[in-house]
């Protein structure tokens, strides 16, 4: 029904920064929420940011200033630019989409900051 593949995760070293892109594929309606989410290691899922249709943003306080959530509506696409990058932030990110009470999870991409 819904597919979303995300691409972008590396391993980058702290103060550097990554581009996350997610595609949505399938039965996608007008209005919608997408964004991110992550869980690292020993901790809970958390959600990073989120985007709607309409273009309003949230974003989790730790991130704050330094990442950005953006997205394509006629592509069904959502990027989250991420820069200052911290230890912290390693993580497996996940895509979101939510739709008519609905929510869809991509597989995840890796997200390693380290020297």
């Amino acid at each position: 029904q819904v597919q979303l593949v995300e691409s972008g995760g590396g391993l980058v070293q702290p103060g550097g920064s990554l581009r996350l892109s997610c595609a949505a594929s399938g039965s996608i309606f007008s209005i919608n929420t997408m964004g991110w989410y992550r869980q690292g290691p020993g901790k809970q899922r958390e959600l990073v940011a989120r985007i709607a249709s309409v273009g309003s943003t949230n974003y989790a306080d730790s991130v704050k200033g330094r990442f950005t959530i953006s997205r394509d509506n006629a592509k069904n696409t959502v990027y989250l630019q991420m820069n200052s990058l911290k230890p912290e932030d390693t993580a497996v990110y996940y895509c979101n989409l939510q739709q008519r009470r609905v929510d869809y999870w991509g597989q995840g991409t890796q997200v390693t900051v380290s020297s």
